[in-house]
């Protein structure tokens, strides 16, 4: 029996869910990122303001320039997040095997499961009837045997369609579209394509595997069976993850010290507190720094002991944030934390040491009067990090 893949993609997520809020929105252009007049960009866009050329990722003062009628909106993350729960719970309901790929979208496979509906067709529009009477929300469904093959059928029925592609009917689907709609190719991978003559997936799928392979390596393996539409991936529940990250951008390009310091030690208290939410410890820290002129470096560090404690974070994060100023004093635009090589406590030393309880301890603390009344319910001195 061939399989039976969905890729689900709830359409124009962010706007739509503020569209449920505020009804007067529907039918006019709305872009969800922030105000135009700061530094930002569009993380989403309604359908009424993609003709102006606005898409997501665009900067938020070219996306005004583009469309100066648009209403301009904050993003409001625990509202999608509660969306976000609620369409994976209905999703659960038509089959244990989903694979989720951030808050609106996620494959499903559905093989058997679609026999009491009659068809792949009618199953697809019986999700998408309760997503929309239950969110009043619209859903994109791509029908395909493989996963890279029903997501690029969603992205072409949107909004609010399904397209099925029959098994065998794979490579006919693929061949006359442009490279550029294969997941994975990027703009930089699109135009080594296009110096060697291919500006189709057909036109992929037909070179030699050698030949691609010979040019972008493992990843040219993937992508030339993709374009025969080939993929084997299972739909599998994302693991375990293997790094936490926080990252900020900051209004105006900045060397002050106190601001930075400021908003690093924000951004250690809130990977740190993700990091003892999952009863997790790091032994590795980086920082992400990115220049005026859009240059980008990280430094990192290993830690002698595993630890999720804020103060251990930001005293880490600091000394690289000062090694790396001191190398290249330029004003920042975007600083980042991140932390890795996860372990949970079964993998920490055996010892016991009472200073690294007591700080850990005191953190799950002030983690939990900062969650039940607010991130400014409580503060510290300086110098110290909770």
């Amino acid at each position: 029996m061939a399989r039976c893949i969905f890729h689900i993609d709830l359409d124009a997520f962010f706007v739509s869910v503020e569209q449920v809020f505020a009804p007067e929105l529907k039918g006019k252009p709305v872009i969800v990122g922030g105000d135009p007049e700061r530094r930002g960009v569009v993380a989403s866009a309604s359908y009424e303001a993609r003709p102006f050329g606005i898409h997501a990722g665009m900067p938020l003062s070219r996306a005004h320039r583009l469309c100066p009628q648009a209403i301009f909106i904050q993003a409001n993350i625990l509202r999608y997040k509660d969306a976000s729960t609620k369409f994976m719970r209905i999703l659960a309901d038509f089959s244990p095997s989903i694979e989720p790929l951030g808050l609106d979208e996620a494959y499903l496979d559905v093989t058997g499961c679609e026999e009491p509906y009659g068809s792949p067709q009618k199953l697809a529009l019986a999700i998408k009837e309760r997503i929309h009477k239950e969110l009043n929300l619209t859903a994109s469904v791509g029908i395909a045997t493989c996963k890279v093959v029903a997501k690029i059928a969603s992205a072409l029925c949107k909004p609010a369609g399904s397209l099925e592609i029959t098994p065998g009917e794979e490579r006919n689907f693929l061949n006359p579209l442009p490279v550029a709609k294969l997941p994975g190719v990027g703009e930089k991978t699109e135009q080594a394509l296009r110096e060697m003559g291919v500006s189709t997936i057909g036109e992929l799928a037909a070179l030699p595997l050698e030949v691609v392979k010979k040019h972008f390596g493992k990843f040219g393996i993937v992508i030339h069976s993709h374009a025969n539409g080939i993929d084997d991936r299972r739909v599998e529940a994302p693991g375990e993850p293997k790094s936490i990250s926080q990252q900020v951008t900051f209004a105006k390009d900045t060397l002050e010290q106190h601001f930075l310091e400021v908003n690093l030690k924000r951004l250690c208290q809130e990977v740190g507190e993700r990091l003892r939410r999952q009863d997790k410890r790091a032994t590795c820290v980086t920082i992400r720094l990115r220049y005026a002129d859009f240059g980008t470096i990280t430094r990192q560090t290993t830690l002698r002991q595993a630890s999720n404690t804020n103060q251990v974070i930001y005293t880490t994060a600091l000394q690289l944030l000062n090694e790396a100023l001191a190398e290249k004093r330029k004003p920042l635009r975007l600083i980042g934390v991140k932390v890795s090589n996860l372990a949970g406590k079964e993998k920490q030393l055996r010892m016991f040491d009472p200073k690294r309880e007591k700080a850990e301890s005191l953190d799950k603390a002030v983690d939990q009067i900062r969650r039940k009344y607010g991130p400014s319910a409580i503060k510290t001195g300086k110098g110290k990090v909770t």
